[in-house]
């Protein structure tokens, strides 16, 4: 029978696996091999993706690739096989060699040299808490695969030691599937980025999956210590574990860590000191699995050629570059073409493939067999040194999932975690964004009143307080927004939305991974565009990289709150939740556009773990928050600042035979004997008002704008509103300060004033005031509110995600294709938009 013919509950062994190519052999190396048990769960809300737990960990499948996996049902009543109890066991409260907390930071000790290690290990194994730990670096951790995106350095000093600290990505094996994992095997063998140590982090709660990478690594050569993270955990299930005799059968040093707690870390470093200095398992560099006589013949002839043939680093192994080659791995391919007998030995890879698969029935044999025969070796150093607790008991994990990936209540939980989400974002965020607020006025008007009048005076209180200051308020709104997001990370909630959106998803022509990378699109689009990376399938990862910009920004943010918190305050918060929503809808339409029109088909299956849900370490999301507040804050130091006094600058000048004109007009007024006090100062506040108003149209700014205007005419815009949207190009924060500029810039003000406002609510007041000159109507009604602001989420990302979507996908051409399509589209909807909301009102 099928895996995929099974019910919640049923136990099966696994006797064969379908398919072909890459998508067979990530199903296999994710540890879906022959004789497997493997356990029904539970499905998702709309039965597609099925909830696995496999080797002591949660995996899920689509039911088509569950589909492709043969196995045998197992009777409830039978029971598995006894092992005898081990001869030694780590057990931390027992032993004095027990893993103790310990700071590791600088010391005063002389530094007499330095070690680089590079921190590998799976998604949720605890590699990046290590790495923060150590160094102190601000990395961020999240609880679901593709959060580290690219290799982060740091360094500590220890006991004399400079350790260089390496984190690169999470990755489940060695094999070149997506981008990280080609990055990994190029830093790894690299002579120029490869360390002197690897410490493998494993979470000791799943060492059968969680082995394949570190024997992979072994099989390299490459020095290793292995940290057994998550050791408590271990402990709580009451497995037990020969420490000692698995660190041997490997071949590497092996420490019991507890890296959220630092825990076993400075006895973890004390080990790669150890293991450089005292050159320990000399004798045993290469770890050498017996793969059977028929492959280990092969293995030998290949490794004898390379030998003769071939000429590559000392810290390659022939033999590790002949398993390569029998496996049919491309890069390894790729480095022996360029030999000057690459060709021949290519050849006679193929001449040893085709002796083993006469041999076998199966053509896709040799590359099952390989991976089978690791976790063979896998499973029978285990079987010596592992006792897992046989007792079946339903976790905290299990019962947290009965509810939020429960078939009737997954999903309204889920929208409704989102529109809290939202919300809060606007409703907790306006307390501090008053108190910002407030001070932004303060700082303005003490500047106003200390400064004598002139150019330099409006550009400190205009270009530089009002239009930075107008940013700033959103400040609180953007880390509330960054909270959830981190919060999801970091319990594992991430990954089970994943899981619920993946059958949605599916059908949009998105890969279920999509899903993380597109909520990360919400805090911001760069960094959502680089975790694409986490997605193995190319065609996929092009499609979601496209549709990212659709997802609203934090950037974006401010403009929202601004215009919605103008003209709907009684219904901010859910303009924001119908923005947002709006976002998706779009994505997911030009996603099945762009999968109709340029991809037809799906190239790897959709695998994914699921990790046991933790509560979040506030220093952890503090740290995140912290960083998105500093990125938020350099930001209007240099982008936001250059814009606004740009912007300043441009809206300033000319100015000099508009305001000469005006002195004029008020030089006649104040002449005037026959006007009472109270009319000479209305007089003079009109005179002033349509001087502004005149120096403004009139000026470089708002040439611009009406250049710009009659393509957005359509849609409502004035020439204001234009010349932010294309203020906006570089950074969408840059339309709330334009606007700021602009409408402050046309504020008189008296020093004797208590009316002094440079911030959101002077701008919101003035774009409530302001009239057609025309008719005398409001200029922006709620209709041409919503207009902007769907013209806002739509058009062009900022220049940061342009660039980032080029170099995602190696080519400028797709940054280009991106800007067009969106400013195309954008002007599209917000069409629809005003001739559906003229058919309402009329």
């Amino acid at each position: 029978m099928k895996l995929s013919e099974l019910h919640n509950g049923d136990r099966a062994r696994i006797l064969s696996v379908g398919g072909h190519g890459a998508f067979r052999k990530r199903i296999l190396e994710m540890g879906f091999v022959q004789g497997q048990v493997v356990e029904v769960i539970q499905a998702a809300p709309l039965r597609d993706p099925i909830y696995y737990r496999l080797m002591d960990y949660n995996v899920s499948l689509r039911r088509k690739e569950a589909g492709l996996i043969t196995v045998e049902l197992i009777d409830p009543g039978s029971s598995s096989e006894e092992l005898p109890p081990l001869a030694h066991t780590f057990v931390s409260d027992k032993h004095n060699d027990a893993p103790t907390a310990t700071t590791v930071s600088d010391d005063d000790a002389t530094i007499s040299r330095s070690i680089r290690v590079a921190l590998i290990g799976n998604p949720n194994s605890g590699k990046t808490t290590l790495f923060n730990h150590a160094s102190g670096a601000h990395e961020r951790v999240g609880n679901y695969s593709g959060v580290t995106v690219e290799a982060k350095e740091a360094h500590f000093d220890h006991q004399g030691v400079r350790y260089e600290l390496i984190d690169l990505p999470g990755t489940y094996s060695l094999s070149p599937y997506s981008p990280e994992e080609l990055y990994i095997r190029d830093y790894l063998t690299n002579e120029e980025t490869r360390p002197d140590v690897v410490i493998d982090v494993l979470d000791a709660t799943n060492l059968e999956r969680q082995l394949y990478l570190a024997v992979q690594v072994r099989e390299m050569g490459i020095p290793m210590v292995v940290a057994l993270n998550m050791w408590d955990e271990f402990e709580q299930k009451k497995n037990q574990l020969d420490v000692q005799q698995l660190s041997h059968l490997l071949g590497t040093p092996m420490v019991p860590t507890i890296c959220r707690k630092g825990v076993g870390i400075s006895e973890l470093f004390d080990k790669v000191r150890q293991l450089i200095d005292e050159d320990l398992y000399a004798d045993r560099r290469f770890l050498q699995i017996h793969y059977g006589t028929d492959l280990e013949q092969s293995i030998a002839t290949l490794q004898t050629k390379l030998i003769e043939h071939a000429t590559f680093p000392d810290h390659l192994s022939p033999r590790y570059l002949a398993v390569k080659l029998l496996e049919g791995d491309p890069h390894t391919q790729g480095f022996i073409k360029q030999q000057p007998k690459g060709d021949f030995l290519l050849t006679a890879t193929a001449y040893e493939e085709n002796r083993l698969r006469k041999n076998h029935s199966n053509e896709e044999d040799l590359e099952n067999y390989i991976i089978n025969q690791r976790y063979g070796f896998i499973a029978g150093a285990l079987r010596e040194t592992y006792r897992p607790n046989k007792r079946r008991i339903r976790t905290l994990t299990d019962r947290i999932d009965n509810l939020l990936i429960h078939p009737v209540w997954g999903y309204p939980i889920f929208l409704a975690f989102l529109f809290i989400m939202f919300e809060a974002t606007f409703a907790l965020g306006a307390f501090p964004m008053d108190w910002i607020e407030q001070g932004v006025d303060a700082l303005g008007a003490w500047v106003y009143g200390m400064m004598a009048p002139g150019p330099l005076r409006d550009l400190l209180v205009t270009g530089v307080i009002g239009g930075v200051g107008g940013v700033l308020v959103f400040l609180p709104n953007i880390l509330i927004l960054y909270l959830f997001i981190s919060i999801m990370e970091d319990t594992g909630y991430m990954a089970r939305a994943t899981f619920l959106m993946d059958k949605l998803m599916h059908h949009m022509g998105l890969h279920g991974k999509s899903f993380i990378p597109l909520i990360m699109g919400f805090g911001c689009n760069v960094p959502a565009v680089m975790a694409s990376r986490t997605i193995e399938s190319r065609q996929s990862r092009i499609i979601t990289v496209l549709v990212t910009s659709l997802m609203s920004c934090s950037a974006r943010l401010p403009v929202y709150i601004l215009i919605a918190g103008t003209f709907f305050p009684q219904h901010a918060g859910l303009v924001l939740f119908g923005l947002y929503a709006l976002g998706v809808l779009l994505a997911f339409l030009m996603a099945k556009l762009f999968r109709r029109v340029l991809f037809k088909s799906e190239d790897l299956p959709f695998v994914m773990e699921l990790p046991p849900y933790r509560i979040p370490m506030a220093r952890a999301v503090g740290i995140h928050m912290w960083d998105k507040a500093r990125e938020y804050l350099h930001k209007m130091g240099s982008v936001i600042l250059v814009a606004s006094v740009i912007i300043w600058a441009l809206g300033y000048y000319p100015r000099e035979e508009v305001m000469a004109r005006a002195e004029e007009q008020i030089a006649q007024v104040e002449q005037q004997s026959t006007l009472s006090e109270s009319e000479r100062s209305e007089q003079i506040a009109e005179i002033e008002r349509q001087a502004h108003m005149e120096q403004q149209e009139g000026s470089y700014l708002g040439r611009i704008g009406q250049t710009v205007q009659p393509v957005l005419a359509p849609l409502g815009f004035d020439w204001k509103l234009s010349v932010a949207l294309v203020a906006g190009l570089p950074a969408k924060e840059v339309v709330v300060s334009s606007l700021s500029v602009i409408y402050t810039g046309n504020e008189t003000v008296d020093e004797e004033s208590d009316d002094f406002a440079v911030g959101s609510s002077a701008l919101s007041r003035q774009m409530r005031q302001e009239k057609d000159p025309v008719t005398g109507e409001p200029l922006y009604t709620p209709l041409i509110a919503i207009c902007f602001l769907i013209f806002v989420l739509i058009y062009m990302p900022c220049v940061a995600t342009v660039v980032a979507v080029s170099k995602e996908l190696n080519s400028a051409w797709w940054g280009l294709f991106v800007v067009v399509y969106t400013c195309v589209l954008a002007w599209i909807v917000a069409y629809l938009a005003r001739l559906i909301g003229l058919l309402i009102i009329q």
